[in-house]
């Protein structure tokens, strides 16, 4: 994509650069990490002496995009820069010292269409032409494990309640690595407003306020960096795989989604809606958007081979797996895609998992939410019954269709899906499609032990 000229230009410096840096060094800051974040959602940085930060804030820190994936460069091309948010760094509480500067990648001085943060940067453009603010609170939940004799296991050996939801003791039991935890997400003005444990041993969550979209998304990113340093120091690791264990709940990291108008009030919001679901027309509209494209988002919120091992009907210990396995949509329904909660005017999308990039699922969701409000589409009335329950004729009759089952349905849908190529614009998104694909096909092409031992001696 990329055509080869010269080494990339630094952007003008500014007085506010100095005046950061001389407060970082006051800080006792040492170090700062210019980053940004890959098409999987992970993380990536240089580390630069506050020295140089003025410099690094200009795009000094080049990056040879042919070594990561999803970049679209070759290694005969120049490097990209990354120009970190100055209003964005801040020092990691785990880590005294050191300074986190989440940027976007830069061509030439031009923002690389590739780069996440920029798909987002879009999307939150487009939302703001017409009048709106894109507000997201994520449910973080995650396992924690440990390794032996080649398995995985849960971290704590004494969590092994069969129904461990909300189990208080076990909750207690972990508290050291929690306490730690939220004291480090309050330190960041995160406002976790509670924990607990989950539905399976060693698996909790946290709920922490909602805010902008790209605040989020950049909270995220941090978060599972922040998780994996933690956990390591107690012992243990935590995972963000959906589904780490076959017969136990899975992990997701519900989406939940509200658009403000242009004076920060809340549009999703209607107490009078005719469908007492206490939600606007906007609301509705935009929970249409979100269903018409439903498969080819799934491809990005859930897209790890493992994620389709959640989205299924059983294997959980307490019964129901929790996961959506259904593009439908209710009111305080958990056995839907989409659901309005009780608790405040908004839409949670249960079909993420914490193995996705935020910035590209975030940017998606909102796309498709937004074309919803702009061709003024209705998802028809939100549907009360146990969708579990129901035979393939009621589903048929309610007009319902499944998610995506494997990684590769969802990435053909992904594929097929014109908005997702305006979204993720044509050169990502064909990178996107050959990268998940190789994945599932990498997957597929493996030998497994339940092959070995179905199929071995079977015949």
């Amino acid at each position: 994509m990329a055509v080869q000229t010269s080494i990339p230009v630094l952007a003008e410096d500014r007085p506010e650069y100095a005046a950061k840096r001389d407060e970082l060094r006051a800080a006792g800051i040492r170090y700062v990490l210019a980053a940004y974040t890959d098409v999987h959602g992970v993380g990536k940085a240089k580390a630069v002496p506050i020295d140089h930060f003025t410099s690094m804030m200009r795009g000094s820190e080049l990056f040879t995009g042919a070594a990561l994936d999803g970049l679209g460069q070759e290694p005969s091309d120049d490097e990209l820069s990354v120009r970190p948010d100055l209003e964005r760094v801040l020092e990691l509480p785990w880590r005294p010292g050191v300074a986190w500067a989440p940027g976007s990648l830069y061509y030439h001085n031009e923002p690389w269409p590739m780069c996440s943060r920029v798909v987002l940067q879009r999307a939150v453009d487009h939302a703001a032409q017409l009048g709106f603010t894109f507000n997201l609170g994520i449910e973080t939940e995650f396992y924690l494990v440990r390794r032996e004799n080649g398995s995985v296991v849960p971290a704590n050996q004494r969590d092994v309640l069969a129904k461990a939801a909300y189990d208080i003791v076990d909750l207690l039991d972990n508290l050291p690595f929690l306490d730690e935890m939220i004291g480090y997400m309050n330190v960041l003005g995160w406002d976790v407003h509670s924990f607990d444990h989950e539905d399976s041993n060693s698996q909790f969550e946290f709920d922490f306020s909602y805010t902008d979209v790209m605040s989020m998304a950049d909270r995220q990113t941090l978060w599972r960096m922040m998780m994996k340093e933690t956990a390591r120091k107690h012992g243990f690791d935590v995972t963000f795989m959906p589904k780490p264990y076959a017969n136990r709940t899975g992990t997701g990291a519900h989406f939940n989604m509200s658009l403000a108008d242009t004076s920060g009030e809340n549009a999703f919001a209607d107490p009078d809606d005719p469908r007492e679901a206490s939600v606007s027309t906007l609301a509705y509209q935009f929970i249409a958007g979100v269903l018409r494209h439903a498969p080819a988002l799934t491809a990005i919120a859930c897209p790890t081979v493992n994620s389709y091992k959640r989205l299924v009907k059983t294997g959980s210990m307490t019964g129901f797996t929790w996961a959506p396995i259904f593009r439908s949509y209710g009111r305080n329904n958990r056995t839907h895609m989409l659901r309005i909660p009780l608790t405040s005017p908004r839409v949670e999308s249960r079909a993420v998992d914490a193995t996705c990039n935020t910035y590209l699922s975030a940017a998606a969701y909102l796309q498709a939410g937004l074309e919803g409000i702009e061709q003024e589409l209705d998802p028809g009335d939100p549907l009360p019954q146990n969708m579990y329950l129901l035979n393939d004729d009621k589903l048929r009759e309610l007009g319902v269709g499944t998610l995506p089952r494997t990684l590769l349905e969802a990435v053909e849908a992904f594929e097929s899906d014109p908005l997702m190529a305006q979204v993720f614009g044509d050169d990502l998104h064909r990178s996107y499609v050959e990268l998940k694909s190789d994945e599932w096909w990498d997957y597929h092409n493996e030998i497994s032990p339940w092959e070995i031992d179905r199929y071995l001696t079977f015949f």
